[in-house]
């Protein structure tokens, strides 16, 4: 289970109560909007908080580790904001630290996983009304490119094997009854390399997961896979 906007630090993370359940667990978190985790009914081994890339990152966004002989990314792209903002600056050069961590620690031909808030919609087919959301910080040709890249890298939409149609959509504004009207987007992602990916035999949206007293924007994006030791 891959967690984003933990929104506490390491120390308020309720880690025991989670061990207590069974999971084993890795965190980077962080107070704020920020923060990441990843909680496994296997055991954890070789965990890495940040990118390890040389350049300051204050923001607690990307986390990794082995479980169950596959290497398990977490990772929370920045928003951006709007576009043409520092901050959209920085979700691309954020987004182009991801594809250089990519090629600098891992390979297309070995089992992983990256799963996490990628705010990307890849194509129109990820927005429930494409116009309205025209090249705004989830759907601008830049980050769709930067999406595009990734993928090309080595890496496959594990929703994209099941889900050819529009949808399913992840996160829906809470302003203007966006889950009421369903003007929904798919910005989460489980993207895996074709090793893991050949075993992927199903994957979806927990749409409920939204409804109820004090939700999430998002819902959870799952995927199940026939692994060996998994």
């Amino acid at each position: 289970m891959c967690l984003q906007e933990l929104k506490v630090s390491d120390a308020d993370f309720p880690r025991e109560d989670l061990e207590a359940l069974g999971y084993h667990v890795a965190v980077h978190g962080q107070k704020g909007w920020n923060g990441v985790a990843v909680l496994s009914r296997a055991p954890i081994e070789d965990v890495v908080a940040g990118m390890s890339d040389g350049e300051e990152d204050p923001e607690a966004r990307f986390i990794e580790l082995r479980t169950s002989g596959i290497r398990v990314v977490s990772l929370y792209v920045p928003n951006g904001q709007a576009v043409g903002t520092e901050k959209w600056a920085w979700k691309l050069r954020w987004m182009a630290r991801l594809e250089r961590w990519l090629n600098r620690k891992a390979r297309p031909d070995e089992p992983l996983l990256l799963g996490g808030d990628f705010n990307v919609a890849p194509d129109d087919r990820d927005v429930a009304r494409p116009e309205q959301w025209r090249d705004t910080v989830l759907t601008h040709e830049e980050v769709r490119e930067a999406f595009r890249r990734l993928i090309a890298w080595g890496l496959v939409d594990t929703i994209r094997l099941h889900h050819h149609d529009a949808g399913p959509f992840s996160w829906w504004d809470y302003r203007m009854l966006g889950f009421a009207k369903n003007n929904g987007l798919r910005i989460d992602h489980l993207l895996a390399t074709a090793p893991l990916a050949a075993t992927c035999r199903a994957a979806g949206v927990a749409r409920d997961e939204r409804k109820g007293k004090l939700p999430s924007d998002h819902a959870p994006v799952t995927a199940e896979f026939d692994w060996p030791g998994s």
